[in-house]
């Protein structure tokens, strides 16, 4: 098993996903990399999409909305609540994508940052959906991929 390829499990009858994934790179810095904005702008999205920050207040309570030229060219956003930040072991937030048809889809996602030996970070995410169904539908639509682009744009930031 290659730990830099991120693993996704997302068992049948279950509305959630994990997703695990190791970094070259100590658990301060990778967890800065998902809570400084300048950062975030750099590796969250895949390149050719753009991606603006609206806001981005990584906090207790805080919020964040970044927006994305979407279908036709329209602008979407993924925003949410962040609930928990606890620094440098977890994040705990909401997302939604208002591109979507069905308003109010928010996603519960856990960040654990666990730091291992010789500098080295393993990431995993549990994202919690509102319904088998629509955990599927993120699963399908490209998921794996697009974590495969971002995780690689992570690994070029923090070894830089």
């Amino acid at each position: 098993m290659n730990l830099f390829q991120p693993l996704i499990s997302a068992r049948s009858g279950s509305q959630e996903i994990l997703i695990t994934r190791e970094f070259d790179a100590p658990r301060e810095r990778v967890f800065h990399a998902y809570t400084d904005p300048g950062m975030l702008s750099r590796w969250l999205l895949p390149a050719d999409l753009g991606m603006g920050i609206d806001s981005h207040d990584c906090r207790s309570g805080g919020r964040y909305r970044y927006r994305m030229p979407g279908p036709g060219g329209a602008q979407h956003a993924i925003f949410g609540v962040i609930h928990e930040v606890a620094a440098p072991e977890r994040i705990i937030q909401t997302f939604e994508y208002d591109g979507l048809p069905e308003r109010g889809l928010a996603v519960l996602e856990c960040i654990s940052f666990e730091a291992l030996s010789a500098d080295r970070t393993r990431l995993a995410i549990q994202r919690v959906c509102g319904s088998e169904a629509y955990r599927d539908g993120m699963v399908n639509a490209g998921m794996e991929p697009m974590l495969l682009e971002l995780f690689r744009r992570l690994d070029q930031l923090l070894n830089n």
